[in-house]
């Protein structure tokens, strides 16, 4: 099934929502389209449908090229409310990766990663629910862990990771849930 036909979850909806409204704010879209494009978006049923939303609208990078991170000896952290490029090369051969995608906006059923580290290790956290394939990932002296399901699924996020690190790990996992409030 070709990846813009894959149905849509609450989340995704969420995300389009939020690029839209992220849009309004610079100027892009007048009130009567925001609320035009958002009546849209939460009605959406297909990737597909959310993407005609969003199509004429600027990204930071083309859609087919990679966004490289890179650090020479310090480590790489992305988290919160960050916009996830649909390619994202993460280059560290002294530090570390931390990428937190659990609120960040994804506009993609799917993301490729590749980590390219040499002492440092990464930890990659996804929304709850979404799927990360591995495989494409080795580790000479360290270990690949994941805690999530590896296959892609429809309607969820599905995150390849590729790549290598010679002495560190890449670890795959859900965000820790609180159990308390404050």
């Amino acid at each position: 099934m070709p990846e813009l036909q894959m149905r849509v979850s609450d989340q995704d909806r969420e995300r389009a929502a939020q690029l839209l409204q992220a849009a309004f704010a610079e100027g892009r879209l007048s009130d009567s389209e925001l609320d035009e494009r958002l009546g849209l978006a939460f009605t959406a049923k297909t990737f597909g449908e959310l993407a005609e939303l969003v199509a004429d609208l600027p990204t930071d990078a083309p859609p087919d090229e990679k966004v490289v991170l890179e650090s020479g000896h310090g480590p790489i952290r992305r988290s919160g409310d960050w916009a996830v490029p649909r390619r994202l090369r993460v280059c560290s051969p002294m530090g570390s990766a931390h990428l937190d995608l659990s609120e960040a906006v994804v506009a993609h059923p799917v993301v490729d990663i590749e980590l390219d580290l040499t002492y440092g290790s990464a930890e990659v956290t996804l929304p709850e629910g979404a799927t990360a394939d591995v495989d494409g990932f080795t580790s000479t002296w360290g270990r690949v862990a994941s805690a999530v399901p590896g296959r892609q699924r429809p309607g969820v996020l599905h995150v390849r990771i590729t790549g290598q690190a010679k002495y560190g790990m890449l670890r795959v996992r859900y965000r820790r849930k609180r159990w308390f409030t404050q």
